[in-house]
């Protein structure tokens, strides 16, 4: 057999007997006779030809590998979409480069480089940097965060979550409502879980409260709101709506510690729709964010660039999934 690193579609073709355009074909899935794919099939496998992409590639000035940029892993929303994002494109027959850079203004940039010296197919990407200096030629997908004109933004239905945690937490009976927030000071497409909140809460006529502090602000400041809002061994808020499920899940438990009842004494609704582990179980009461339909729409918008000159911002539908920190 001969070295496998020098072989190439001449050699298979020659092999098999036959043109070196069938040998093309075969590679590239495109039909040929029968009697022709077996021949080119058996001389491959004889010869251990490998396609090189790489090369494939070059001539063509398209890469088939797709750059994916998230802040961390530790976030169980962007563990779910890197997950989504690198079996959809695998289905697609795409490489994945995943580039976690922890929100650094720096280690983003780099990769946006990088990507333009692999020539990548592509960049999908979660950033609130916005003066990123985005390569030329390259199509970008950002999520939740609008980065600029012919930069499509792929997000949840962020203002229809906030409306329907809200309405949901007044229909099992909840007089008076917060909403809980850690997040970034920027202003993104997550804001609007706030406003459809606020919107909810004000047609219905009910009172509210909202608190959001920055990303990497203490917890302790929700833990202080909470205490100073306990009187007689009441909380003053009987629905919260917290911004994200991980937030939801801390809540819950200084409830738990300030011997308050979830759901009996108050009720919560989380934001992401996340899973207790090992199971099919939501963690908490939560608006699901349709995790798949994003990463596929993400996809969609790499592969088909007529698909691009559409809306800048495209939201993915969320609905209420009950997860035992409500009534219902």
């Amino acid at each position: 057999m001969a070295d496998s690193k020098r072989i190439t579609m001449k050699d298979v073709a020659r092999e098999a007997g036959v043109a070196l355009g069938t040998v093309s074909n075969v590679v590239n899935g495109i039909s040929v006779g029968e009697r022709y794919q077996r021949r080119v099939e058996e001389a491959i496998e004889k010869l251990g030809y490998h396609v090189n992409r790489q090369a494939q590639a070059l001539r063509s000035n398209q890469n088939g590998l797709i750059e994916v940029i998230l802040p961390d892993l530790h976030n169980p929303f962007f563990s779910m979409l890197a997950d989504t994002l690198c079996r959809e494109l695998a289905l697609h027959s795409r490489q994945t480069l995943l580039c976690l850079t922890k929100g650094d203004f720096e280690q983003e940039q780099a990769y946006m480089l990088l990507a333009e010296q692999q020539m990548a197919g592509g960049i999908i990407c979660l950033t609130e940097h916005t003066d990123l200096h985005i390569p030329k030629g390259i199509p970008v997908i950002s999520i939740d965060h609008v980065l600029g004109p012919g930069i499509p933004c792929v997000t949840s239905d962020h203002h229809s979550g906030g409306c329907i945690a809200a309405q949901k937490l007044i229909e099992n009976g909840c007089k008076s409502l917060a909403y809980l927030r850690a997040g970034s000071p920027m202003p993104n497409e997550t804001d609007k879980r706030r406003d459809g909140f606020v919107c909810a809460c004000t047609d219905a006529g009910v009172s509210f409260e909202t608190v959001c502090i920055h990303e990497g602000a203490s917890y302790p400041v929700f833990e202080d709101f909470l205490h100073e809002h306990l009187h007689d061994g009441r909380l003053s808020y009987d629905g919260l709506f917290c911004a994200t499920d991980l937030l939801a899940q801390q809540i819950r438990h200084t409830l738990n510690q300030m011997k308050l009842s979830v759901p009996r004494d108050v009720q919560i609704i989380g934001y992401g729709g996340l899973k207790c582990l090992g199971g099919d179980d939501f963690c908490c009461s939560t608006i699901v964010q349709p995790v798949d339909e994003m990463a596929q729409l993400c996809v969609d918008l790499i592969l088909h660039p007529s698909r691009r000159k559409y809306s800048c911002s495209l939201q993915c539908p969320v609905y209420y999934a009950f997860g035992g920190t409500t009534c219902r």
